[in-house]
């Protein structure tokens, strides 16, 4: 298996069981275990502060330990043995305790198999946008599996396919690496001796990093309660899995794409296009509470979602030393995809229960002044 096809393998097999856990988990345990809607927010909102403390502080330091490799491989086993231990929980206190578990170990494998994408980008020179894109046609074919798969055997049925998955992804995770991926850390340092000291110091990547952190958190309300939204809209849970995959099925042209399409465009260009995608989105489903607007709105994903990560990839890829790309995925994982979206879980939780379409609409506090800052510093950084 040549490396671009064990990369599209592995972003399909990941991806799969993140299009499981990140739209459905809220609406397994509010519908199969019973929880109210702030209180299961709380236990995803506290799996979210988990994933950005691990992947800020724990992959980082794995990889100084670990090849990538070796450490996919292992976050993989470990991550379905955490979900076997879900099998009997059923107390508030155990479930708050296993996702919080689960989400230190499991979202790692993400900035990890983005690090090998970067690393295989400079040593093989793959396409990132073609591999990346089978994993969203893995996210894709999650979402079809478990509306099918609810629709018959109800919500209790997302922890088995989710179960599935992991399994999958281990198996997937058994292949043997690619060779650049197998190379052992070596105890090199950077002119500071700490590579995330390096980045913090740097203007232009933390502020790369908050305009993506503004993006992808105001993400929060479609990932945790698009779901139960639909269902309280009144849409059969099987049609649930063909709305959510509409927003996927533009991620993946996007992707699949993008590296032709975006070959001439600023980074800037690129936040700032997804940062309008972002807001209409948003805007939309509050001020239009239907189904078929709900549908339209998925067509925005391509731009809210796809382009902003592609751009935070290109960034890094084009303007960092590849010492420095752990430490940048890990931030970008932990704070842009983890703390952002849990900050704004929490508190779309409390806005959901008020009225659904106002969480949807304070999603805008994010993505309004992601626009400004681009707008505002694009001369001045150059990007």
């Amino acid at each position: 298996m040549n490396n671009q096809k064990w990369l599209s393998l592995n972003f399909f097999a990941f991806f799969f069981t993140w299009g499981v856990f990140l739209p459905y988990w809220t609406g397994w345990l509010t519908n199969d275990k019973g929880i109210s809607v702030s209180g299961a927010s709380l236990i995803m909102g506290a799996g979210m502060f988990a994933r950005s403390l691990s992947t800020l502080i724990f992959f980082p330091l794995m990889t100084r330990i670990f090849s990538l490799g070796k450490l996919m491989q292992g976050l993989a086993i470990g991550s379905f043995v955490l979900m076997l231990l879900h099998m009997p929980a059923n107390s508030y206190l155990w479930l708050f305790i296993l996702t919080f578990a689960f989400s230190f170990v499991y979202p790692n494998l993400l900035p990890a198999m983005e690090s090998g994408a970067t690393v295989l980008m400079k040593t093989d020179h793959i396409h990132y946008g073609k591999s990346r894109s089978y994993g969203s046609v893995g996210y894709t074919i999650a979402l079809l599996i478990v509306g099918g798969a609810t629709a018959v055997w109800q919500e209790s049925a997302i922890y088995w396919v989710m179960l599935a998955g992991l399994l999958f992804m281990a198996l997937t995770q058994s292949a043997t690496s690619p060779i650049p991926l197998q190379a052992k850390p070596e105890p090199r340092k950077t002119a500071s001796g700490n590579a995330m000291k390096e980045l913090l110091r740097s203007k232009p990547f933390m502020l790369m990093l908050l305009i993506t952190t503004l993006l992808q958190g105001a993400h929060a309300a479609y990932y945790n309660y698009g779901f139960i939204y639909l269902q309280d809209v009144g849409v059969n849970s099987f049609y649930i899995g063909l709305i959510l995959n509409v927003a996927i099925l533009f991620e993946i042209l996007i992707f699949a794409k993008a590296d032709a399409w975006f070959a001439n465009w600023s980074v800037s260009s690129m936040f700032l296009i997804a940062g309008i995608g972002s807001t209409l989105r948003w805007i939309l489903i509050f001020l239009f509470p239907s189904v078929w607007v709900f549908i339209f709105s998925q067509v925005f994903h391509a731009l809210s979602f796809g382009v902003a990560h592609f751009a935070f990839i290109r960034y890094i890829f084009q303007k960092l030393d590849p010492l420095h790309i752990p430490a940048a995925q890990g931030m970008y994982a932990a704070i842009a995809m983890s703390l952002s979206v849990a900050a704004l879980t929490i508190i779309g939780g409390f806005l959901y229960e008020i009225s659904p379409g106002l969480s949807f609409l304070g999603m805008v506090l994010f993505s309004g002044p992601a626009i400004l800052l681009v707008l505002l510093t694009r001369k001045r950084f150059s990007y």
